[in-house]
Order: structure tokens, then sequence, then C-alpha cells
């Protein structure tokens, strides 16, 4: 009976080594926290709302389940803490419950004293994955120390259905969505993420991230970016050989370049009011971060041999977080 467990327990956690949407700490008992985000932003964008349900363990073992709404648009944040007990993950694909609450992939239920209602997802665009790069952490998903693992579920996705959060319904029918997910320890140190789905062009999308990562004694500035245009992901990535050509914060905007063999991706970000939210710091959901739901996200995509612009476009409803000590990040 132990063996079988023990088995279970080391199937489950290579099942999601391929699976980002799967949960990972099948097995795990302290240090370890995991979240999903799943924007949701209305058609005409006048309404922007994030939830982030997860699980939190700290270093002595106390474990506490969580469901995080952001009311982007009118800069609230609730924070619902859970028994862990009221945790339940499915091992073979992303369906979990949190008490009365579901979340998948093509799905979401929530039961909360201030948000009720259902919400579908159609057509999701995931990062690529294959045998030697799973998911848009590429072949760094295999190190078993890092501090945190990243995981983009959609790109871009439809949206049917509704929310009412605090006795206001909010409709997204033919809204857009967007989904990924963090776990590990602690986030990162230092950090810069962004992420814009609504553009003036359908099917755009753009994510990127430039975050300081432990290695061994020392560390290193890792980035993760993609765009998603006419149908194809174009991926800045520190594994694939991209690098940073700027990252610049000001008070109020934000400019980065990144660049592969072919194209240069440049992104200029208006920055506008952010609101609090709790992040994991080993294990354990007592660190704060301000993320805003309202940033201008302006997007130019360069060709380098022909040296012709085949992309510029501003996505709105962005979201940002500049965290931690990100003067370590810029250039």
């Amino acid at each position: 009976m132990k063996i079988n467990l023990q088995l279970n327990l080391i199937f489950n956690r290579l099942h999601a080594l391929w699976h980002d949407d799967c949960y990972h700490g099948w097995g795990k008992s302290n240090r370890f926290f995991e979240g999903w985000y799943y924007k949701l932003v209305s058609k005409d964008q006048s309404q922007a709302v994030a939830i982030i349900p997860g699980i939190a363990m700290d270093e002595n073992g106390s474990k506490q389940a969580f469901i995080q709404v952001l009311d982007g648009k009118k800069d609230k944040a609730w924070y619902h803490r859970f028994d862990s007990n009221d945790f339940c993950p499915s091992p073979k694909k992303h369906s979990l419950f949190i008490g009365n609450n579901f979340f998948s992939s093509n799905k979401m239920i929530l039961d909360l004293p201030n948000i009720k209602g259902e919400v579908n997802f159609d057509h999701l665009s995931p990062w690529p994955s294959n045998l030697l790069s799973p998911g848009i952490m590429g072949p760094f998903s295999f190190v078993p120390f890092m501090e945190c693992y990243h995981g983009i579920l959609s790109m871009n996705h439809f949206i049917k259905g509704g929310l009412v959060l605090n006795d206001e319904s909010i409709s997204f029918k033919e809204g857009k969505g967007y989904i990924e997910k963090d776990w590990g320890y602690s986030f990162p140190e230092a950090y810069i993420w962004m992420q814009s789905n609504n553009f003036s062009q359908p099917g755009i999308s753009v994510k990127a991230s430039i975050a300081l990562i432990p290695w061994l004694n020392s560390s290193f500035i890792g980035h993760i970016g993609g765009l998603l245009f006419e149908g194809k992901l174009y991926e800045f990535t520190t594994y694939n050989g991209s690098r940073i050509i700027k990252c610049n914060v000001l008070e109020n905007k934000v400019e980065i370049v990144m660049e592969n063999r072919k194209f240069r991706l440049s992104l200029w970000v208006k920055r506008n009011k952010s609101t609090e939210l709790a992040a994991p710091i080993l294990g354990f959901m007592d660190a704060r971060i301000e993320e805003s739901m309202r940033a201008e996200i302006r997007v130019e995509l360069f060709h380098k041999k022909t040296k012709t612009i085949l992309l510029t476009d501003t996505g709105f409803s962005g979201g940002i977080e500049v965290a931690g000590k990100y003067q370590k990040l810029l250039t």
C-alpha cells in the first residue's frame, strides 16, 4: 500500500512535468506554493478581473489554500483563505476544487462571499511543449532546485458567462482571457512582469518577464517573452539564445527590448495605479506585491534581416508588476 502511494506520487510529478496546467505539489509538505492566474476582461474592457486560486505551505508545514480576487478597474483586492483540506486537485489534468469553487483550463465556477458565477473558455493558446522543452521554462523545467517555476496555459482565448462581484453583474460574453501559473517556494527577489491581449488587431497577445534567478551560489538575470501574432508565437527566452537589449523602469513607464536571432521585440509600458496582492515567500503568502490591470503596452516587432516592422500596436487592460529590488535588472 505504501509502495503504491509512493509510485502514484512519482507518476503524478512526472505527468505534471510535461503538463504545466496540472498540480505539481504531490508529496510536498513544506516550503511550497502553487497558484493559477486567470485574467478576465470584458468585451468593452470596462471590467477586468483576476482570480488566483492556490495552495501555500510554510517552512514548518503549516498549510493554507486561498483564492485571491483582483478588481482591476476599481483597484481592489480580496484574499479568501481556506483550510488546506479544501484544496482538491486532480492528478491527471487541471481540475481543481477549493471548497465549492472549481477551476480548470476551460471552466471556472466561483462561490465566494463577494463573487459568484461561472465562466467558460474557448480556443485556448497554450505555450508549445515538447519532450525536451516542456512549456515556457524549457530545459529549466528539469532543474530540481529552482526558486520559482512558470507556466503559460493560454496566451489568448475567448470567454463566455458572467460573474456577480459585490452585487454587480459582469458579463464576459465575447471577452478575452489569459491563464498562467507559478509554483516553487518563493517569488524572485526582483522581477518585472507584463501581459496584454487586448489589441486593435484580433488574436494578438504579449507576455514578458525579467527576473533575478538564484543559481547555485550565485544568480543570473533570466527572461521570458512571447508575442502571439497572426497565429504564430515569437519566442524570446534565456534558453533559446535571446538577449535583453534594454530594461528601464521609471515611475510611470517601463521599457523592455528583447531580441533573438531573427526578430527584435520592443515594449513600452504606461503604468497606472496598482493594487496590493499577497505573494509567496518561503512557501507562505507573507510577501506583498503591487499589480496594475490598467497598463497600456505598445508593442513593436522588427524583422532584423529585412529591416521591416512587422507589427506596431497598443494593448490595453494590461497587467504589470514591478517587484522587489528591480534595480538589479536594469540595463
